[in-house]
């Protein structure tokens, strides 16, 4: 029987040693090891870290359980007697908690594997925090026959016991643009003899920041924020170009794509009225994350039927990777209440692993009732 216990120390350890996306060896190990000694199959795939396995029936439908393994580059704060034992790295959106969370489920479901009627893959994920992981695990082909997909992210607003569940758009998609600015350099004594980008970048920050107020539906959410500017490297001299950085966040696709093409109009636009050039790049990360209704519905179900005050989760303009997953699959994506503490990805977050039994429970709960609907 799986205990408490070994769910808090295989949080602990990992919670020790937190490894950044693309570098999760000793995750991807410590992963590996535990489910081979309960001996759950481990898929032969084309990962450098990560991984897949599976428990079940080769006969019946498949559903796929996800989590992920990536820590974040921030110095941890926590003074928690089990914190980050790596300077500079710490698990401080509670991939940790994740892993584990899903690591229990494999094992409680390897116990009573006579009584599924198809088969679960769970999926190890690397890199969610650079957008690499999920179109990775994609690319393999393992998912393509799987029916449904499920996942967790932990959720400091909420105490545990909690657990946000909602249909629909939960998160933004996190997209990112660049603008630069072409003029010309020259003394800055002597203004009338260059084209200055400084005025310019500044007229287009204020111009970008009427986008989502002035050309957004006020019904639909949408943030736009220019955070980063660069231009110049002196006093005296007048740059020959100007960098702008920034980040788009909206929950639909139309909103994507008219929001992109408004950016680059008004760079272009702005750049004319100083006689300057502009030039836009894009780079679209994951698409927004929408939960299917049937698959929520059911998940809100067995969260209640298993003890869970289940609350409408708040949609949020942070991105998640798991909706790449959901671009081709029905499925949802669950918030857990892990108690009070500061907000993800900073350094005094804590995820509390008291909340760790009761969903490894629900997530089984859930996998195995749903292979019988699916059935």
């Amino acid at each position: 029987m799986l205990e408490k216990q070994v769910l808090e120390d295989i949080f602990q350890d990992l919670h020790r040693h937190p490894e950044l996306a693309k570098e999760e060896i000793r995750t991807t190990m410590v992963v590996r090891q535990k489910l081979q000694s309960h001996h759950i199959k481990i898929l032969d795939l084309p990962l450098s870290t990560g991984l897949i396995a599976e428990v079940g029936k080769k006969e019946g439908p498949v559903i796929a359980l996800r989590c992920d393994l990536d820590a974040l580059p921030v110095t941890e704060a926590t003074g928690l007697s089990y914190a980050s034992e790596v300077p500079g790295k710490m698990h401080a959106c509670g991939h940790d908690f994740h892993t584990t969370a899903v690591m229990g489920a494999a094992l409680l479901l390897k116990e009573r594997e006579s009584q599924l009627q198809g088969r679960v893959r769970f999926v190890f994920q690397p890199g969610e925090e650079i957008n690499y992981g999920a179109k990775a695990i994609l690319e393999t082909g393992i998912l393509d026959d799987i029916m449904e997909i499920y996942g967790l992210h932990v959720d400091p607003d909420y105490p545990v016991g909690v657990l946000g569940i909602r249909e629909g758009a939960i998160m933004a998609s996190p997209d990112r643009f660049r603008i630069i600015i072409h003029g010309k350099g020259g003394h800055a004594a002597q203004p009338q003899n260059c084209i200055d980008p400084v005025p310019c970048m500044a007229s287009m920050i204020l111009a970008l920041q009427h986008i989502v107020s002035r050309r957004i539906n006020p019904h639909s959410s949408a943030v736009l924020s220019v955070t980063k500017v660069n231009t110049g490297n002196t006093w005296n001299v007048i740059p020959a170009y100007a960098e702008l950085e920034g980040t788009i966040r909206t929950f639909s696709e139309e909103n994507r794509d008219l929001i992109e093409q408004l950016i680059h109009e008004v760079a272009i636009s702005e750049a004319k009225t100083y006689a300057c050039r502009a030039e836009t790049f894009f780079s679209r990360q994951s698409r927004p994350l929408i939960n299917t209704k049937e698959q929520t519905m059911f998940a809100d179900m067995i969260a209640q039927a298993e003890g869970f005050q289940v609350v409408q989760q708040e949609p949020s303009m942070i991105g998640e990777d798991f909706a790449e997953y959901l671009k081709t699959k029905p499925g949802c994506f669950i918030r857990v209440g892990t108690g009070r503490s500061e907000a993800l990805h900073h350094p005094g977050f804590i995820a509390d692993p008291e909340a760790l039994y009761p969903v490894v429970q629900f997530l089984a709960k859930l996998i195995t009732e749903r292979l019988i609907i699916l059935g």
